[in-house]
């Protein structure tokens, strides 16, 4: 691939970021720069002092993180060679995941497997190449052949997130859905997740067709609801369901404001030929709750999954209150004994301040409970930057 080679100097904080290891320079921490740069091209980062090189990176104009780097200390060649190893090192830290009997993973998770921007989830034998970032467009070349290599998959698809979906250099070949490589027969893929399975829509579906983060708690939910009345809330496809079902519950009811969401759950139970009772309520969780609350109904376990409430800084505290006021409700219907799963995949809020916020409920709520667990993100969701870490779980015993 060809672009052109770029030259900064970074301001004296973010010089200091780059040497402890981060891979993020924002626009306003380069203090100069080659002047006509491109999405893509090569920046080589020199020490203020020794005006040696301190790190090689990638240029993003179009996004205030301006330059991600790849590499820290040393040069590298970014070609065929350099993108193949990367993925080879990345698919061997996820060897023990794939001896479970599951066919579906992270393969890259960008930052965290030293390719910033870049995704790529596996679903059976489709691969799905996810862009927040353009700097990898002229690269994919380079991916697709190294993805093929690597595993024997029968389609590469790419998808786009908002902004580079705004952005790509040529929409005739780079759109959100495209079939960079092989042939896809079907945008539902089938896969398997520690035996049972799910189906993906690796074209219209939510990030890359289906959430693979949570892959370990819903394993758990299975080995915690034998006998169990179960209500899943935020349940979306149904992948707490369907492990809780499989699992032994002697009944499952799926909560989620999107009907489509559901009859995604109702295909997923029907594709593990699950024949306990399974309910579904389309409604939103805050209110379909309360009305559980009311009607005096309770259950065996409980598991909270909503989506993002902060997704910038400021909509932190309103997140928090949601959270609270979640617990609240969800505690009121877990019977005694019962345990209750809260989850929370808002970066924006900290672990501690996520935990905390329920514990504190709980206790004023008059609940006693016991901690039974806390989790974070599954071996294919590496954490090695702090950004990076937005899922966090709770299991807790309720007492009384």
């Amino acid at each position: 691939m060809t672009g052109k080679r770029l030259a900064a100097k970074l301001r004296p904080a973010a010089e200091k970021a780059v040497k402890q290891g981060h891979p993020w320079v924002w626009d306003n921490g380069i203090e100069k720069i080659t002047d006509g740069g491109h999405c893509g091209d090569t920046v080589i980062i020199y020490d203020q002092r020794k005006n040696k090189l301190l790190a090689v990176g990638l240029y993003d104009p179009s996004s205030p993180i301006a330059i991600k780097v790849l590499s820290v200390g040393k040069p590298l060649q970014l070609d065929a060679e350099w993108i193949a190893d990367s993925l080879r090192l990345a698919l061997a830290q996820r060897e023990a995941l794939l001896a479970t009997d599951t066919n579906s993973f992270r393969w890259v998770y960008g930052e965290n497997d030293k390719l910033p921007g870049l995704i790529i989830d596996v679903y059976d034998k489709v691969a799905v190449v996810k862009l927040y970032s353009l700097i990898w467009e002229q690269y994919l070349p380079y991916i697709t052949e190294a993805i093929a290599e690597l595993l024997s998959v029968t389609a590469v698809v790419l998808r786009l997130s908002r902004l580079t979906a705004s952005h790509t250099s040529d929409s005739a070949l780079h759109y959100d859905g495209a079939v960079i490589h092989g042939h896809l027969k079907n945008s539902e893929v089938i896969f398997k997740e520690y035996g049972l399975r799910f189906s993906a829509d690796v074209i219209h579906g939510h990030k890359t067709g289906y959430f693979l983060d949570h892959r370990h708690n819903r394993h758990q939910v299975g080995l915690l609801a034998k006998g169990c009345r179960v209500l899943d809330v935020f349940s979306y496809a149904g992948g707490f369901s369907v492990h809780a079902l499989a699992g032994g519950a002697r009944e499952v009811t799926s909560l989620d404001i999107s009907k489509q969401a559901l009859e995604m759950a109702k295909k997923n139970v029907k594709l593990n030929r699950l024949t306990a009772r399974h309910k579904t309520m389309a409604v939103d969780a805050f209110s379909g709750m309360e009305q559980l609350f009311n009607s005096g109904t309770k259950y065996e376990l409980i598991i909270v999954d909503p989506p993002s409430f902060a997704k910038k800084a400021e909509e932190t505290e309103r997140a928090l209150k949601s959270y609270q006021k979640l617990t609240v409700y969800a505690a009121g219907l877990v019977s005694r004994g019962g345990t209750l799963v809260m989850a929370s995949c808002s970066s924006r809020v900290s672990a501690e301040q996520f935990f905390d916020v329920v514990q504190s409920t709980l206790t004023s709520q008059g609940h006693k409970y016991e901690i039974l667990e806390k989790t974070n993100h599954d071996i294919d969701h590496p954490i090695h930057i702090k950004e990076a870490a937005y899922l966090k779980c709770g299991y807790y015993k309720i007492l009384n």
